[in-house]
């Protein structure tokens, strides 16, 4: 019986999608450069969509005053959900 309900655990465990962030698509990285670069950013490192949002994750935006941010943009209108400054 044991055996069986270890069984059964792997099957659904496999069967279940893994969630996972992803890198944006060559559209979405020219759109979201777009949209950083009105915002008044000019370089960040990663982005990537986080799944647990889901949110754009973008990491080490910097802009013209050095300052550096960690940013969340909204995957629909790209506009910032949330701002933190890196010290």
């Amino acid at each position: 019986m044991k055996y069986a309900i270890a069984a059964a655990g792997l099957v659904l465990s496999a069967a279940s999608p893994a969630l996972a962030d992803r890198a944006p698509t060559p559209e979405e990285t020219e759109k979201i450069g777009a949209a950083l670069k009105a915002a008044g950013y000019v370089s960040w490192e990663e982005i990537e969509l986080d799944d647990d949002g889901p949110f754009w994750e973008i990491d080490d935006a910097r802009k013209s005053d050095g300052s550096r941010w960690d940013l969340k943009l909204r995957p629909t209108t790209l506009g910032i959900h949330k701002a933190e400054r890196e010290d």
